[in-house]
């Protein structure tokens, strides 16, 4: 333990921790500035914090961190607490750390100051049933002034406590509920969250789920317990291995590789391949900081990524036809509001395909004096995409959202805006169900397992608006917005850009859809530009993976 006490920087100080009958630290001062622990058994001494104003200073971040690191180390949850600006959750954490998360022994290491930043390192042995593991990682905190107290305390955020930790999580440890479960692909390949980064929040959910149906039986381990009810354990050390039961699913090992590596190209991506004849989901990546599923569980405007249910509503009213003019000027108005094209562009004499291809959004918003009806589009979303039939994919996904709007409301959800929502598996289905006529409820694994319903739509797609529909999105695959992205992908394809603007962003959000053959996929990169710049890349090498 003397050796993992050297490099300590913030006020010298080597903190550590021993279990058994008493909690202590041990402190080695360096300075003079103050602060410091105990004799070693037990009750840790917290830095006094004086008040001041103004913006902190490095001298204040550094008694601050030293006080509460001690009080920490300690074991005196209270003293931790005090020390910071949310003085129970604070405590409740600290207290937790040993007593439900079993850490038996820990060396706090404070790293190099960064302003009013601390980095540290912990390295904790954790036992649990005469079983001890090693268990080390790297935070953070971070010293802000008390509104009310004007004191220098420690911001607290549960990944002060550990990095992964975020709002209502809560580290424990011991036996968990659902035994661990050996998921497969297709063909039985297994899919690890070690070779499979971005699939660990599905794996973790198939556990939480499928884990105590399957048969497997429990060993111990050290997870993060979720702050929802029904959210998914992650864990993070395994101190007894249980005994796994094999789990099938239906993705496919390697479109899941080709999605892992083409999200890791683009920051806060994500994408998921369908399989168009029978829904079921073939791919599922994400490459975000948070370690969010928003490729199932996202809710964001889609952009004229949705223009491939708007056309279909069109064509099946008879208000618009793939070969049949559709007026495409630079600037429509409806509703008291105007749109505009891309950079202002017109398309004099177009077809109504060329301006699908094209991405036009004024041939789409004049059509809706057309129609007048105000939830032509929301009913389509149900009645043919099976948008909102509450899908039970395995885990938890999000439904899309076409709610029924009027005004300029209305013309702005006929291009993907407005109040509409989706995600890329909403989006991959939309695609899908236009690939082959027919919605298809989307299935991470066999309803069977569990006898879950599965959704279905009200009736399918016309033959002739199918075909319509699947021609425009090849027509825009080969020479309209989506060819430079599809340019490398083979096989009878098709495709559908959109770009997404997002209150408060620099950037719109970069949405694609396509498909190749009986394979579909969408993804969606925040902030990414237009649709071909980042999401149409991820698409396609998801695609040619195929």
């Amino acid at each position: 333990m003397n050796g993992a006490a050297k490099g300590a920087i913030v006020g010298g100080v080597f903190l550590a921790m021993v279990g058994g009958a008493g909690y202590g630290v041990h402190t080695l001062i360096a300075d003079s500035g103050g602060g410091g622990g105990d004799d070693g058994k037990g009750g840790g001494t917290a830095v006094q914090s004086q008040k001041g104003s103004g913006p902190v200073t490095d001298k204040e971040s550094a008694a601050a961190a030293k006080g509460f690191l001690a009080a920490w180390a300690a074991g005196d949850a209270r003293a931790a607490g005090d020390l910071t600006n949310n003085p129970t959750a604070a405590q409740t954490a600290v207290a937790d750390f040993k007593a439900k998360a079993y850490v038996s022994k820990a060396v706090i290491t404070p790293g190099t100051q960064e302003g009013t930043t601390v980095p540290f390192k912990v390295e904790a042995e954790i036992t649990y049933e005469g079983t001890t593991k090693p268990f080390a990682y790297d935070s953070r905190l971070t010293v802000v002034r008390g509104v009310d107290s004007g004191k220098p305390l420690v911001d607290w955020q549960p990944s002060v406590l550990h990095p992964q930790l975020q709002k209502g999580e809560r580290l424990r440890a011991g036996a968990p509920a659902s035994p661990p479960v050996k998921a497969v692909d297709r063909r039985g390949e297994e899919l690890s969250a070690e070779k499979y980064p971005s699939l660990r929040p599905v794996l973790d959910e198939l556990r939480q789920t499928y884990g105590s149906k399957a048969g497997g039986k429990p060993g111990a381990e050290l997870w993060i317990e979720p702050a929802a009810q029904d959210g998914a354990k992650r864990t993070l050390l395994t101190l007894v291995e249980g005994e796994p039961s094999t789990l099938k699913t239906y993705l496919d090992a390697g479109v899941q590789a080709a999605a892992e590596k083409a999200v890791a190209k683009y920051p806060e991506s994500s994408v998921v391949a369908v399989q168009p004849s029978s829904g079921q989901i073939l791919a599922v990546a994400n490459h975000r900081k948070d370690g969010y599923n928003a490729a199932m569980q996202g809710a964001r405007a889609p952009g004229s990524t949705l223009k491939i249910m708007t056309a279909a509503m069109l064509i099946d009213r008879g208000k618009a036809a793939a070969d049949k003019p559709a007026e495409c000027v630079k600037e429509a108005s409806w509703g008291g509001r105007s749109f505009h094209n891309l950079n202002n562009f017109e398309l004099p004499g177009a077809t109504f395909a060329t301006s699908f291809a094209k991405s036009c959004n004024t041939a789409f918003i004049k059509q809706i004096d057309d129609v007048k009806d105000d939830s032509a589009l929301s009913r389509e979303a149900t009645e043919v995409f099976g948008i909102g039939l509450d899908w039970k994919t395995g885990i938890k996904s999000v439904d899309g959202k076409v709610p029924a709007a009027s005004g300029a409301e209305a013309a702005a959800e006929y291009i993907g805006q407005g109040h509409v929502t989706m995600n890329p598996l909403n989006i991959a289905s939309i695609t899908a169900t236009a690939r082959t006529g027919r919605f298809h409820q989307p299935l991470l694994v066999s309803p069977e397992l569990d006898n879950r319903p599965v959704a279905a739509a009200a009736r399918s797609m016309k033959p002739s608006v199918q075909r319509q529909l699947v021609s425009m999105m090849r027509l825009t695959a080969t020479s309209g917005t989506g060819a430079g992205a599809m340019s490398s992908v083979g096989g009878d394809k098709g495709a559908k850009t959109g770009s997404a603007e997002v209150d408060g962003a620099g950037s719109p959000d970069s949405w694609f859809t396509g498909f190749s053959d009986d394979v579909a996929a969408a993804a969606m990169v925040e902030a990414g530009g237009h649709g071909g710049d980042a999401a149409g890349p991820i698409v396609a090498a998801v695609l040619s993976a195929s």
